[in-house]
């Protein structure tokens, strides 16, 4: 007998068990998102912000994905399609948030490469400690997410998610394994995409610099070495910037596709 006195009582005698144990499963998807995928979990977003976000979301999805399902309502089948739903929203949110991981440490490459790794201050973003160039490419792909839509991109790519794998079915875990594999390969891949031309000017100066040390010992290499990095590495960054926002945004999308296509009915 339902005790209506209970406030939980009282939502699941007004709503119906279906109904808000559909909720509580779409909710559980939808959480990891503001955990791993990009803007969503950003450290600039309070977390209650996040939170309502997240239950909006839910309670807009839950009607839709829940209509015409039959979901148990025992205590052992809700707790094992809420981790379910965890594993699949995680998978998703964490492929999209490896395109940030990957221009994060594009950035620390250039950071450590120039010389600007001793000054590390705290990144707005995600919260860790992290140097200038770091903060600035993640700043940058903030800006280019937001610029073209990637939010809407990122909600309709999540809703798609139930045409894959439903409220009630369980997905393929060795399609899951590989596919959260191979994003997390692709961050120092994609790394090497968005840095490699300026990684490849600093190398060369720095094998310059070493030559001219053997003809012109008396020449302090330190001293002219480093402004000379600076100079070369904010001069490069200035003119491939156009082409990593473009590279970002058609990455975005690929990885929109990556992130369903990791998901499988087991």
């Amino acid at each position: 007998m339902i005790d209506l006195r209970d406030p939980v009582s009282q939502l699941i005698a007004q709503f119906g068990e279906q109904h808000v144990v559909a909720f509580v499963l779409v909710l559980a998807r939808v959480s990891p998102l503001f955990i791993l995928a990009p803007l969503f979990s950003s450290r600039m977003v309070p977390a209650r912000v996040r939170g309502i976000v997240a239950v909006a979301l839910a309670i807009g999805l839950s009607p839709v994905v829940g209509s015409g399902q039959e979901i148990p309502v025992d205590v052992m089948g809700i707790g094992e399609l809420i981790l379910k739903e965890l594993l699949v929203g995680g998978a998703f949110a964490f492929v999209l948030g490896a395109l940030f991981a990957a221009i994060s440490v594009a950035g620390t490459f250039l950071d450590t490469l120039i010389g600007f790794g001793f000054g590390a201050t705290v990144d707005p973003i995600h919260g860790n400690s992290s140097a200038v160039l770091s903060q600035t490419y993640g700043l940058i792909a903030v800006l280019i997410f937001i610029a073209i839509g990637g939010d809407a991109w990122v909600i309709e790519g999540l809703a798609r998610t139930y045409d894959v794998v439903g409220l009630v079915d369980m997905p393929s875990l060795g399609h899951l394994v590989a596919g959260t594999g191979a994003a997390f390969v692709k961050i120092f891949t994609s790394a090497i995409q968005v840095a490699g031309p300026v990684m490849l000017a600093l190398i060369l100066t720095d094998a310059a610099f070493g030559v001219v040390s053997r003809v012109v010992p008396q020449l302090n290499v330190f001293a002219v070495g480093f402004p000379a990095k600076v100079v070369v590495g904010l001069l490069l960054i200035g003119v491939t910037l156009p082409f990593v926002a473009g590279w970002i945004a058609d990455e975005l999308q690929r990885d929109v596709g990556s992130a369903l296509d990791t998901l499988k009915v087991a």
